[in-house]
């Protein structure tokens, strides 16, 4: 029963983390789940509790993967904001034709 427990809160943890941010951090926080349940699984087997570590690894690995998905989002937004990925708009909007329409 503690097993079947710790593997849905793992995917609930990692589904819930999917389910907000940007792109970058729904991407990160499924791949880092995965890469963490992976690299738990392996350790805690070595312990004879893969299972569990496969869980904890997983959420842990959840996590840090949408903060730097999050961040990657915040970081591209900047740059839109700034006009780095549309340099062409941003000098026309600066020019003297740009009206504000």
């Amino acid at each position: 029963m503690n097993k079947l427990v710790s593997l849905l809160l793992a995917v609930t943890t990692a589904a819930s983390l999917a389910s907000c941010g940007g792109p970058n951090s729904q991407t990160g926080a499924v791949l880092g789940a995965l890469g963490g349940a992976a690299a738990g699984g392996i350790i805690g087997h070595q312990s004879g509790r893969g299972l569990e570590g496969a869980a904890i690894g997983g959420a842990l690995g959840g996590i840090g993967g949408a903060v730097v998905g999050d961040a990657q989002d915040k970081r591209n937004e900047g740059y839109y904001r700034d006009g780095r990925y549309y340099p062409s708009e941003r000098a026309y909007r600066d020019s003297q034709y740009y009206r504000g329409y």
